[in-house]
């Protein structure tokens, strides 16, 4: 399925560097897989970055209180794109304060009832929440499992368990099966 398309959520250095709290020990793995689907999606590939720009009275307050080295101003390189993600899309990058990246602004970009492949990092947080969002928005969504990067292996593949539970709205294929 490459009419559709492809979704590269939070390829960041947060999420990408060793040092990081939230480094993904298989980050570089997957971006391989992404930047094989970028290729194959051209002008249809949009990336999206967590931003730490959430309201501080909400829960995520308490989220910033137990993970104090993301609480920075948005402007810090934690958040920038790893260079590998750089120019994978055309388009800016959607910003979000949140672990789910579909909503309005996502769906004015894509239609919807889009089909979508999603990728990215994390499988057990920010993808997981992006594909849930999106089943219940009617979109038409394919998990790429060798281009989303877990935590640790063991919650890559609860997560990706979760979304199995989810056809026909959300299914999952290998990079191969997908560009096959």
């Amino acid at each position: 399925m490459t009419d559709g398309w492809l979704i590269v959520i939070d390829p960041q250095n947060i999420f990408a560097s060793p040092d990081s709290e939230w480094g993904s020990p298989f980050f570089e793995e997957a971006m391989h897989n992404i930047a094989r689907l970028a290729d194959r999606f051209g002008e249809r590939v949009l990336v999206t970055r967590w931003m730490p720009t959430a309201d501080r009275s909400t829960s995520w307050g308490d989220y910033f209180a137990t993970w104090p080295f993301a609480d920075q101003p948005p402007t810090d390189p934690l958040f920038d794109l790893v260079p590998t993600a750089r120019g994978l899309s055309p388009l800016p990058t959607l910003d979000l304060p949140a672990f789910g990246k579909w909503g309005g602004e996502l769906e004015t970009i894509v239609g919807r009832g889009a089909h979508v492949v999603l990728a990215g990092v994390s499988t057990d947080c920010c993808v997981l929440s992006t594909a849930l969002a999106g089943a219940d928005a009617g979109a038409r969504l394919t998990v790429a499992t060798d281009a989303c990067a877990g935590s640790t292996a063991g919650n890559h593949a609860a997560a990706l368990h979760v979304m199995s539970l989810y056809p026909p709205q959300i299914t999952l294929a290998t990079t191969a099966e997908i560009l096959g």
